[in-house]
């Protein structure tokens, strides 16, 4: 996997647009009659090589879409179908975003693509002008800082410019205020852009794409052949998959859409539509109003998962035979177990235990929230470290929950294990009173000055309680390795 370079840190590339225009249309990006920047994430910044840009050069690049070196010339929208809410749709694509550039991670060396939303229209917009409100953007914000905060490894926002145009909206009042984002994961090739292959016909088409993203982001399977590359590649988008969906679990975080064209094959997942963190244990808690069957709600997640990855599969078939890749799909349940436990284990600030003392502290900690239902943030934050928190919870809200039979099975798997660092309690973050959380109502609270006076406050205060609790534990991007 080579990586093209360049002087003042950056490493640039171009490598998706060597799948060719099988696979994506260049476009231009739409021009906007305003560029404020309202966000733009500096420590990731810092970890491509652009923390030196200007304001005025941020704005060129990731507002007005100048080209950044090294990288395309012109961006790229790209081509995909997929499923939503399990009915398939022919007519997707990148409809109000696009490639725009990518680039290398400066500590690991993995590609990076930086991709938009809310940039303008192109030949897949479907009658849509191709934008994004800003209330939308200022979500999606709240929403990536507090799940890489909470230790979640999918996308990140870059960057949030308003736009000044008014847009029309029919679940917000209208007319609303516009914005572009600019958002950065490890790929942008989606289930659903192997879903198109297969529903064209074009298993040459498969092939390249599969070949494409095994060189580019897992070459450890570049020397098998193709069956056994095909096989090789579901089981790694399972083991992904599966580790970002134990994640969300373990952060509480219900995604409102969970289409195959949302979910990355390197793992991520993206554009998480009415999202919600949950107020408490609730299995059938839903993100979405138009979710009224419960397909996405909290506790079916996994479930929406594994029938992504299903569809993958049926990708593979003219690749590989059935029953190679039956075994590859039936990795996610102890890859999601596993993940869970270890997604868990991180939230409570834990090192590893035995199994058998995971797996009893597991089941007894996620039983104690079906039972007693606790508010679910506080729980993490009053037992961080487990036992070397005791005192800290016996001062907590909640104490007489935790002197209870119910989380007697909690306490004791406590006894068990060990804190990863105990040292990390003396944070300030957890002499405070609360943990930080993002409800629903929080995040209306923190628009509704925006929207009523452009007083951005509440946005910029919250974002820097965020990123006091990632200090704490230990998930900044400075501090945290990416997983592969």
């Amino acid at each position: 996997m080579g990586q093209d370079t360049q002087d003042g840190g950056v490493r640039p590339s171009r490598r998706h647009a060597d799948l060719g225009p099988d696979f994506y249309d260049v476009v231009a990006p739409a021009r906007f009659p305003k560029t404020v920047l309202r966000y733009r994430n500096r420590a990731w910044a810092e970890r491509v090589g652009l923390g030196s840009l200007s304001e005025a050069e941020w704005i060129a690049h990731f507002g007005r879409f100048e080209p950044l070196p090294g990288s395309f010339p012109e961006p790229l929208a790209l081509r995909y179908h997929g499923h939503q809410f399990r009915s398939y749709n022919p007519d997707l694509g990148d409809g109000r975003g696009f490639l725009f550039a990518q680039a290398y991670d400066l500590r690991d060396g993995r590609l990076l693509d930086f991709g938009t939303k809310g940039s303008g229209t192109t030949p897949w917009s479907r009658m849509g002008d191709g934008r994004l409100t800003l209330k939308g953007g200022v979500r999606e914000v709240l929403a990536t800082a507090m799940l890489e905060a909470l230790g979640v490894d999918t996308s990140k926002t870059f960057s949030l410019i308003e736009t000044g145009e008014a847009l029309e909206r029919g679940d917000e009042p209208s007319p609303t205020r516009s914005s572009v984002l600019v958002r950065l994961s490890h790929g942008h090739i989606r289930i659903g852009s192997f879903q198109r292959c297969l529903a064209l016909n074009r298993p040459d088409l498969t092939q390249r794409l599969l070949d494409h993203t095994i060189d580019t982001h897992m070459p450890a399977l570049a020397a098998e052949r193709v069956e056994a590359r095909a096989e090789g590649f579901l089981a790694e988008v399972v083991r992904r998959v599966a580790r970002t969906g134990a994640q969300i679990m373990a952060a509480g975080f219900v995604h409102g859409v969970l289409n195959s064209d949302n979910i990355n094959v390197t793992g991520e997942s993206f554009d998480y539509g009415p999202w919600r963190f949950l107020p408490r244990f609730d299995p059938g808690f839903t993100a979405a109003y138009f979710d009224t069957g419960g397909l996405y709600s909290f506790a079916r997640q996994p479930e929406a998962l594994f029938w992504n990855l299903a569809r993958l599969a049926d990708c593979l078939v003219p690749l590989c035979p059935q029953e190679r890749l039956g075994a590859a799909l039936e990795g996610y349940g102890p890859a999601l177990q596993d993940g869970f436990a270890q997604a868990l284990f991180r939230r409570l600030g834990l090192a590893p235990a035995p199994q058998e003392a995971t797996d009893r502290l597991v089941a007894a900690f996620w039983r104690f929230h079906t039972e007693a239902r606790p508010p679910f943030e506080r729980v993490f934050f009053d037992w961080y470290g487990g036992r070397a928190s005791e005192a800290r919870a016996a001062r907590s809200p909640l104490a007489e929950a935790y002197a209870s039979e119910a989380f007697a099975p909690v306490r004791a798997g406590f006894a068990e294990v060990e804190a990863a660092d105990a040292g990390r309690l003396a944070h300030p973050y957890f002499a405070g009173e609360a943990p930080c959380t993002m409800l629903i109502d929080e995040v209306e609270a923190i628009w509704a000055p925006i929207a009523d006076c452009d007083d951005w406050s509440l946005f910029e205060g919250k974002l820097a309680a965020i990123a006091r609790m990632a200090e704490a534990f230990g998930t900044t991007p400075e501090g945290l390795e990416i997983a592969a």
